[in-house]
């Protein structure tokens, strides 16, 4: 990878793939492997935090600057030049993948059967860093994790409308990130690089609906910044109509303590207050909560919430074939 911030990745235990993607291990994956707790998407959703990939095939590339971002924000750019094939990209990722948790076999809190599974990722979060929907092949990128048996869920800012209303296939659960309520907090908050993003976002929200995938809103809440705004966000919800919303608080952790305070945290109380009142006001149903996470989710139908990712990626499969 040919860019100005290698050395940076480096040091942040960043997995280089090809010319403008990435891997990095998270930390609920590590914790599952060693026998302790899993991601709140394993509570919510149902996957096994030890197979999942975190990565990104637009580690240099995005079209907002958000404020509450943790990550290092080395955007050169919206525009992915020389793009690499998406089944490199994909068998790079798991290869750069397997070898960031290599150390963990020698590990005595790591059980064989673990380390067995480990080995054999069933899932992927394109949610790293950057905005995917920059990567013009990203269905691609999709389909060839979908051959190989492995579910995708695609984290976007929404302000790609085009991209996703031509994305073929669709990931198998697809997060939009709603954390500016009105367009003043969106600008001022997400700084955005595009002009007409308020507008395409909200483009976004009304496509939703009509996209055949599970779809989740994630209102990523900032105290004294964009929460509570209970009408505000209500209205946005309504338009994007999704299966699921995650209302999750800022932490200040990474490179958003250069840009926030430890007082704009909202407490997990604060954060299950919110998500409560959504739940009332949308009619939908609270589902679960992770304290140590600040984040709680509601469910448009509760029984949908954790799924057979066999028999999801089954079905994927036969579409695509």
């Amino acid at each position: 990878m040919i860019n100005n911030y290698k050395l940076i990745y480096k040091k942040q235990h960043y997995g280089l793939v090809g010319k403008h993607s990435a891997v990095k291990v998270c930390h609920w994956t590590k914790s599952e492997l060693t026998g302790k707790a899993s991601c709140y998407k394993n509570t919510f959703y149902g996957i096994n935090s030890s197979q999942c990939i975190q990565m990104t095939p637009a580690l240099n590339s995005c079209t907002e600057n958000c404020e509450f971002c943790w990550r290092f924000q080395g955007f050169d750019s919206m525009h992915i030049g020389d793009e690499d094939d998406p089944e490199f990209i994909l068998e790079e990722s798991i290869k750069a993948h397997l070898k960031l948790i290599s150390g963990f076999k020698g590990n005595p809190n790591v059980s064989s059967e673990a380390w067995e599974k480990a080995m054999h990722p069933k899932h992927m979060a394109i949610s790293l860093t950057g905005e995917p929907t920059l990567y013009t092949r990203l269905g691609e990128l999709i389909a060839a994790a979908t051959k190989m048996g492995i579910s995708t869920f695609l984290v976007t800012n929404g302000t790609l409308p085009m991209v996703l209303e031509k994305l073929d296939p669709l990931p198998t659960q697809l997060y939009v990130t709603v954390a500016g309520p009105t367009k003043e907090i969106f600008n001022r908050v997400l700084n955005p690089a595009i002009g007409n993003a308020w507008e395409n976002f909200n483009k976004t929200l009304e496509l939703l609906p009509s996209l055949d995938t599970r779809k989740v809103i994630r209102h990523t809440l900032v105290k004294d910044v964009n929460m509570p705004y209970y009408d505000e966000y209500e209205k946005l919800d309504r338009k994007a109509d999704p299966d699921f919303i995650e209302s999750k608080g800022y932490v200040h952790v990474g490179q958003s303590i250069d840009r926030l305070t430890a007082d704009n945290m909202p407490s997990h109380e604060m954060v299950l207050e919110f998500s409560n009142e959504m739940a009332r006001r949308l009619g939908y149903t609270p589902y679960a909560d992770r304290r140590e996470s600040r984040v709680a989710m509601i469910a448009k139908d509760p029984s949908k919430a954790r799924i057979d990712f066999d028999s999801v990626l089954k079905k994927a499969m036969e579409k695509i074939s």
